[in-house]
């Protein structure tokens, strides 16, 4: 018996929604993305949505609406996936790594304050395991900077901050569809935002910077420029057939489109939208086999004193994608390696990203998080997933009673 820390779970039905796609006219981008589009965001309860290839690919195409380019810094999390701050070095700006916050081990909205320079273009805080950050303080430091915030929720889809839906409240905000996600898509992602500027931006960067739309063509004016007048228009065919002694009239009609920015080939596949279409529907119970798996690891560990269990931020309803306990007063490397023996397999959420060599070596060698890197040494993350059973977990819970003991 294997137990992994986490798993997809596929019924019939999503196995049925993706045979019907392979079945129909359109494989790639098609009719079921956009639909997979308006499920999330009726469900989010926001006005646009852009389903793309990866969560990563969602947060470098987040950076890149923002404007965030070379000289800029964003300040995010070291407590993260890695691709949280490797996003910002794609636009070839400069991650900052603010410290968490020792109790609900998300970034410190105080130290995100005492990072901030007149280089500070957005912040990317991130949803770990779950819980939402403590988006309130966070957003009144975005305004009070004139900065943009970027939500990492890759962990946070059905999460709520304050009775709001997590993907409603900042200027942008992503999820991830991978497969040990809340619901997953093989690999995708998806970003939300109630700014249409934005949301033109994000729909344009996934697809090459190539566009169709009639507003924007105006072949190398500045697309964000709508107001396009009959001068500029003739000003702009004039300036085609001027040296090249191109017509003008090659260069409209049903077949034309236009690059009007270096965009990036981000696009979903509307096999993989079915699929989400299909595990959306089940996104409630996923979300209540958690929570109940959760209660049942904290009654278990809540009298445990070498256990650290999860604590909350109040006002917050946490979708639970980690389950992460701290070790102490034992070996951590000792636990884990015996916990993987016995089947489980464990995992430790995350390694703070300025450690890795590619950050040692262009620059970080002396950022140092305390709370993060404290929180590093302990850490392991549990099996949680919809298909975990009870016996399962029981055994999980036995048998890291037993090493501890």
């Amino acid at each position: 018996m294997y137990i992994p820390y986490g798993h997809q779970s596929i019924k019939e039905a999503d196995i049925q929604a993706v045979i019907d796609v392979l079945k129909s006219d359109f494989l790639t981008t098609g009719p079921k993305v956009e639909e997979f589009e308006k499920k999330v965001a009726d469900y989010i309860g926001v006005n646009y949505a852009v389903a793309i290839a990866n969560g990563t690919a969602a947060l470098h195409a987040a950076c890149y609406a923002a404007g965030i380019s070379e000289g800029d810094e964003v300040i995010t999390s070291p407590i993260t996936f890695a691709a949280s701050a490797n996003c910002i070095l794609y636009c070839k700006a400069r991650p900052v790594f603010a410290d968490i916050d020792k109790e609900t081990y998300n970034i410190d909205p105080e130290d995100i304050e005492r990072k901030i320079t007149n280089r500070t273009k957005a912040i990317i805080p991130v949803d770990f395991t779950g819980q939402p950050c403590d988006l309130d303080r966070i957003l009144e430091i975005a305004k009070k900077h004139n900065l943009i915030v970027i939500e990492d929720a890759a962990h946070a889809l059905g999460a709520s901050y304050k009775g709001k839906k997590i993907g409603s409240i900042s200027d942008m905000t992503i999820f991830s569809f991978h497969p040990v996600k809340h619901i997953t898509t093989g690999e995708g992602g998806m970003i939300m935002t109630n700014d249409q500027k934005l949301y033109e931006k994000l729909k344009l960067f996934r697809t090459h910077g190539i566009t169709r739309e009639e507003k924007y063509l105006l072949h190398g004016m500045e697309w964000e420029n709508q107001e396009k007048t009959e001068e500029k228009k003739q000003k702009e065919e004039n300036s085609l057939a001027e040296k090249w002694k191109r017509d003008p009239e090659d260069y409209k009609g049903p077949w034309y489109y236009e690059q009007i920015e270096l965009g990036y080939n981000y696009r979903i596949t509307d096999i993989q939208c079915a699929l989400g279409i299909s595990q959306m529907d089940r996104l409630g119970e996923f979300i209540e086999r958690r929570k109940k798996l959760v209660e049942q690891y904290n009654k278990a560990f809540s009298d445990c004193a070498d256990i650290v269990i999860p604590k909350q931020l109040n006002n917050t309803d946490n979708s639970w994608h980690l389950y992460v306990i701290q070790i102490l007063n034992h070996s951590r490397r000792e636990i884990f390696e015996k916990l993987r023996e016995a089947g489980i397999g464990v995992n430790v959420h995350y390694i703070p990203v300025y450690t890795f060599p590619y950050y040692q070596r262009n620059g970080y060698q002396n950022v140092y998080c305390k709370n993060a890197e404290e929180l590093y040494k302990h850490l392991i993350s549990l099996p949680l997933y919809f298909d975990l059973t009870d016996k399962q977990q029981a055994y999980v819970i036995d048998t890291l009673k037993s090493l501890l003991k």
